[in-house]
């Protein structure tokens, strides 16, 4: 090559090493940025692909009584599971399939769908598992084909249960006969237990599972996830607190495999247990209430609340149900039992009843503060009083008869007279100034709001129709439009004993605090003496002479108020039983409302009989617990002059 192609060729040389160097150099720059300035972004695509995240619910908090005695807790669920992404497992899954296809074949059959085939060869292979945890428990459990493909596409890194809410015993079989090596393993999770079954079902009530609700700030946002149902209040305290009865979501991050199953685990927090709430109700009392009503009646509702801190210290609903029922879930069967004795509604807090004859207390009041009556007012009763054209019936005849009278003997001839004196105006004025005519706010989800307090604009509006003085007399022995709620009765019984309006009644025990923010409550608006009048009529209900005798309680004074009510059927009408009452009259603690609803038709059902019973049985207990407001014995002085008791 001469010198002149010699420097040509190696001109052109020197453009191909220039080509080549800028090629090069923009590939290391493109290895740079993906090394280097894309690191993190690969990091971040790889650690989605080949890592996942498990959640598990924390265990709810406890329901405690006021004394802090455990009405809800939580209990070991004990299950038999199969962990599907095990290898042990996996190659069963695929040795029984390949045998299959294989047996097909060699039979001449023809494989139509290889899927379905796929799927039958795991439930075979469970199948068998499950034959094992049958024989040593004497069960008959079946495996769910279409559940494990389910399982498989939603929840791979979760145990797949074989048999579900394993008995203790069970648990303990299975514990010592299973072998070692068996992909069978005992599993343990936590559910609802309720050690007082029945005893303030629904003032408890009882939670569900839905899927877990995942929260921003946990680990491993970006990440594939997978989570174990969690659990919800669906009714009473469970459903109002479940944010403080919530506990705190388990996180658990692992490294899987091309197929995603699990390799190792890289990052676990722990589930947290929520938060307890204690309840104001008192465990004793309401056990007791609950065998007043197992004798004497089989629908209705109680109510005893604290009358100085205003918080219920029991309260039921019949017919009720066993909350363990409940747990882990609702099956069909016991949903439909449940509902078919229309037993899921708190009547305390939704039942809407005629009040009968405690109402007469509002009309005194209402006839007392217009000034129609005082307390020294005198009728004649004599068994009935005309209205209009129609006489309405008293149960009695009387005779004379003054307000304290009227009260002690229910007569409805005097309450006919001073409700129509004092006016429809004043009856339903006073009926909302205590507070019948609105929910009372308890702290309790689903209280009702459709109470009745009526009045003339309320019948024009609704019926369309004028307000006669027959309404007037009915509204004042409490039958008519009016309609309450046990728990309104009760807090309208507190409110006279203490002569102020009380708002507000808490399921919660409050503290100092609280109880200091609670707010002032109203002036009732009675003198002391007049006050006093209503009060006296009361104490003399609960007498030896009295309609609520069988209140009567040893060493404390209780005042009180009975009454039966009807609500009218085109076939005739069922009567309701009610008792209100409070004590110690000298210094009132407790307040107590019984509503026992009769059966039978056309059968005669008294306050006195069926209802005040159950009061007695709260009143004793409280007052075995606090003796101090008892009436104490006076001193006697014996004849030597020291000091003895009698």
């Amino acid at each position: 090559m001469n010198p002149e192609e010699k420097k040509k060729y190696q001109g052109r040389l020197w453009i191909f090493y220039g080509i080549l160097a800028i090629l090069l150099s923009i590939l290391y720059s493109g290895l740079f940025y993906r090394q280097l300035i894309e690191k993190e972004s690969h990091v971040e695509r790889e650690k989605i692909q080949n890592h996942r995240r498990i959640l598990t619910p924390g265990p709810r908090g406890n329901i405690l009584d006021r004394e802090g005695r455990v009405l809800v807790a939580n209990r070991s669920k004990f299950s038999a599971v199969v962990f599907l992404f095990e290898d042990q497992v996996q190659k069963a899954f695929r040795n029984h399939y390949r045998g299959m296809v294989r047996d097909y074949r060699e039979q001449g059959k023809t494989i139509e769908n290889y899927t379905n085939l796929l799927i039958l060869s795991r439930a075979m292979v469970l199948e068998s598992y499950l034959k094992g945890v049958n024989n040593l428990l004497g069960r008959e459990e079946e495996v769910d084909a279409n559940g494990i493909s389910r399982h498989l596409n939603l929840n791979p890194l979760l145990p797949y249960p074989l048999v579900d809410n394993l008995m203790p015993g069970e648990f303990a079989i299975l514990l010592e006969s299973l072998p070692v090596e068996s992909p069978v393993q005992l599993y343990v999770s936590t559910m609802r237990h309720y050690p007082y079954e029945n005893a303030a079902a629904h003032v408890i009530g009882y939670v569900g599972h839905s899927a877990l609700e995942i929260e921003s700030d946990m680990p491993g946002a970006d990440l594939k996830t997978f989570a174990t149902k969690g659990s919800y209040g669906r009714n009473g305290v469970e459903k109002r607190f479940d944010s403080n009865l919530q506990g705190k979501t388990g996180t658990e991050i692992w490294v899987v495999d091309p197929n995603g199953y699990q390799v190792e685990p890289i990052q676990r927090l722990y589930p947290q247990k929520g938060k307890d709430v204690e309840l104001s109700i008192d465990i004793d009392l309401q056990l007791v209430g609950e065998q007043g009503y197992d004798l004497y009646g089989d629908k209705g509702a109680l109510v005893a609340i604290d009358i100085n801190r205003m918080e219920v210290l029991a309260m039921l609903s019949r017919p009720d149900y066993n909350l363990n029922d409940t747990a882990p879930f609702i099956s069909n069967d016991v949903f439909k039992e449940i509902n078919d004795r229309q037993a899921w509604e708190n009547k305390a807090l939704r039942g809407l009843y005629p009040p009968g004859s405690p109402f007469k207390l509002i009309t005194a009041i209402a006839a007392l503060k217009s000034g129609v009556i005082d307390d020294a007012t005198i009728f004649e009763c004599d068994g009935g009083h005309r209205v209009g054209g129609r006489t309405f019936p008293c149960m009695g005849h009387h005779g004379k008869v003054d307000l304290r009278t009227a009260i002690q003997k229910s007569c409805n001839e005097y309450f006919y007279r001073i409700g129509l004196a004092a006016g429809s105006d004043n009856l339903s004025r006073e009926a909302v100034y205590i507070g019948l005519n609105a929910p009372t706010n308890i702290n309790l989800p689903n209280e009702t709001g459709r109470m009745i307090t009526p009045s003339r604009q309320w019948k024009r509006e609704r019926y369309d129709e004028p307000w006669y003085d027959g309404d007037t007399a009915n509204m004042s022995i409490g039958q008519g439009f009016l309609t309450v709620t046990p728990l309104q009765m009760a807090m309208m019984v507190a409110s006279i004993a203490k002569n102020e309006v009380y708002t507000h009644p808490s399921i919660v025990k409050q503290s100092a605090a609280q109880l200091a923010q609670r707010p002032v409550p109203k002036p009732l608006g009675l003198p002391p003496e007049v006050h006093k009048a209503i009060i006296d009529g009361m104490d003399r209900v609960v007498s030896a002479t009295g309609t609520a005798r069988a209140a009567m309680v040893d060493g404390v004074t209780v005042a009180g108020k009975t009454g039966t009510a009807q609500i009218n059927k085109k076939e005739g009408k069922f009567e309701l039983a009610w008792f209100v009452g409070f004590a110690p009259v000298e210094n009132p603690q407790i307040a107590i409302v019984s509503l026992v609803e009769g059966q039978n038709l056309n059968e005669s059902f008294g306050g006195g009989r069926h209802a005040a019973p159950m009061a007695r049985y709260i009143f004793q207990a409280f007052f075995e617990k606090h003796p101090e407001f008892k009436i104490q014995p006076e001193p006697t002085q014996s004849p030597t002059g020291t000091v003895g008791l009698p």
